[in-house]
């Protein structure tokens, strides 16, 4: 068979054909009485076997060792290949992922193109001081992708990065709750922190869905954080895990705020205070504990906050007893 319907048969051209016969990988065994060359069935036969292990991403090198060298052992080679293959597609990965960034942020010309680079760069960068500038100027300079911002704010690890990053972030609009509802669902306790704390600062409906979810999050960190949110956005679904914080001293001054807050709305005053004094009556609270929830109910209105603070006022702890004391006289001195 002659080069040119070899070529037209195998797919291979007849310029790679004669690059493979000067290297040395396939040499046609015969030639015409013209002095064309010409392929016998196997040289057919092992140009389909150098493109199969080409397919592989084996170099010409390497063909001609697995096809000429009887003691090549492909196990080491394959095992680098599969190395190399992961590693350039981790890399084509990073590229595509950087040009959608570069296309969200709809740039007007090669300047703006330019300067979405300089600040994608900025936010991975290992100094905190240009991380955070370049949080700060996303939003105020040059419009980046909430994508990036997301993906930055869960990995950031200093605060005041972090804070810049969420600041940027809630002002960024788009789709940001539903990206950060990624991070709500990681299996790392610290991702969830940071994505929690993230969307407590967007005050939107889908944010604070987000945030009653995150109310039943295996962390306690994570479940403060929503709920403390919750409280300040006026959602009563945060009450028991409020009252929670208040008698295990997680955050309980905040806890106490955003009680008193929620109790602001008389529908909810009731149980609030029914939800703290409930805490009361198990003998395993504590002194500290029973004067923390004193101090809680101080600015809860109604019968029933000052019907547990009567009982306090009398608790074998002093501290506590004068904790309530103190509180029901500033109650009655502001009737």
């Amino acid at each position: 068979m002659l080069i040119g319907e070899v070529a037209r048969r195998s797919g291979v051209s007849a310029r790679m054909l004669r690059h493979y016969e000067s290297l040395g990988l396939v040499r046609p065994t015969g030639r015409t009485g013209s002095g064309y060359r010409e392929y016998s069935g196997e040289d057919i036969r092992r140009i389909f076997h150098i493109e199969s292990l080409r397919s592989l991403g084996l170099s010409l090198h390497d063909v001609g060792r697995a096809l000429d060298d009887p003691g090549f052992a492909p196990a080491g080679l394959v095992d680098d290949l599969v190395r190399r293959t992961r590693d350039r597609i981790a890399a084509e990965t990073e590229l595509l992922t950087r040009l959608r960034r570069v296309g969200a942020a709809e740039p007007d010309g090669w300047e703006d193109v330019l300067q979405v680079v300089a600040l994608l760069r900025a936010l991975g960068s290992k100094s905190a001081g240009a991380r955070q500038r370049a949080a700060l100027s996303a939003v105020e300079e040059v419009h980046v992708p909430v994508e990036a911002l997301v993906e930055a704010v869960l990995s950031e690890s200093d605060p005041n990065v972090a804070g810049a990053l969420r600041w940027a972030l809630a002002r960024s609009g788009g789709d940001g709750p539903a990206l950060l509802a990624e991070g709500l669902r990681s299996p790392s306790a610290e991702v969830r922190e940071r994505a929690v704390r993230s969307v407590a600062e967007i005050p939107d409906e889908e944010a604070t869905a987000l945030l009653r979810d995150a109310l039943a999050d295996p962390d306690l960190v994570v479940r403060g954080h929503a709920a403390l949110a919750l409280g300040a956005r006026g959602v009563a679904d945060a009450v028991p895990t409020l009252v929670d914080m208040v008698v295990e001293e997680r955050n309980d001054a905040d806890a106490a705020d955003a009680l008193s807050t929620l109790a602001s709305d008389p529908a909810l005053a009731d149980r609030i205070a029914t939800g703290l004094v409930d805490r009361l009556a198990h003998g395993a609270v504590g002194p500290s504990a029973r004067r923390r929830l004193a101090q809680a109910l101080a600015e809860v209105p109604g019968t029933t906050a000052s019907r547990a603070l009567a009982d306090l006022s009398r608790d074998e702890d002093r501290a506590v007893a004068l904790t309530a004391a103190y509180v029901l006289g500033l109650r009655g001195a502001r009737r």
